[in-house]
């Protein structure tokens, strides 16, 4: 599969409404390009692959909306909405917030956020200008896996709203 095969893929698996092969994500992973932390500094709206994973659904549960990496030292894994529809950073459910890197991931060095609080990794390559895939890699989990699959595309809002979980309102 070449890169162009590999955007086209994506982009119909993201859509799809049922489950999703992780080995296809695989081979779609291989083809796509390494990125470089200071490349996705922003906000991204994330979605998750439906692979039959332990945590499909749970993101979703939470509120998820999506990451937000203001710097390389300052990245917010679990930004999510609360019952008003505000954004916020949920540090108890992250255990704290992270941090971006480049780590070598399956014999490539990309993007990668690596969480202050728990031994929690999440890779990054890049799909498009607007588009990455991601794949959660925790402590204990073999070389094959199972990882999480999950999507970021750049957000169509910047996030605001209340206090972030922990902190005052």
């Amino acid at each position: 599969m070449d890169a162009l095969e590999a955007r086209a893929r994506f982009h119909e698996l993201r859509e799809k409404d049922g489950p999703v092969s992780s080995l296809e994500l695989d081979e779609i992973w291989a083809a796509l390009a390494t990125v470089r932390p200071e490349d996705i500094l922003g906000e991204w709206k994330g979605g998750e692959f439906h692979t039959g994973h332990p945590l499909n659904g749970a993101l979703a549960k939470a509120g998820w909306y999506g990451k937000t990496f203001t710097s390389v030292h300052d990245a917010k894994p679990l930004m999510c909405r609360n019952a008003e529809g505000e954004l916020y950073s949920d540090l108890k459910l992250g255990k704290g917030e992270a941090s971006l890197w480049t780590v070598e991931f399956r014999g490539e060095s990309t993007a990668t956020m690596v969480y202050d609080g728990q031994p929690v990794l999440d890779h990054f390559k890049r799909v498009d200008d607007t588009a990455l895939m991601g794949i959660m890699n925790v402590k204990g989990v073999p070389d094959e896996g199972p990882f999480f699959y999950f999507f970021l595309e750049r957000a169509p809002e910047a996030p605001h709203g209340g206090p972030r979980a922990g902190e005052g309102s």
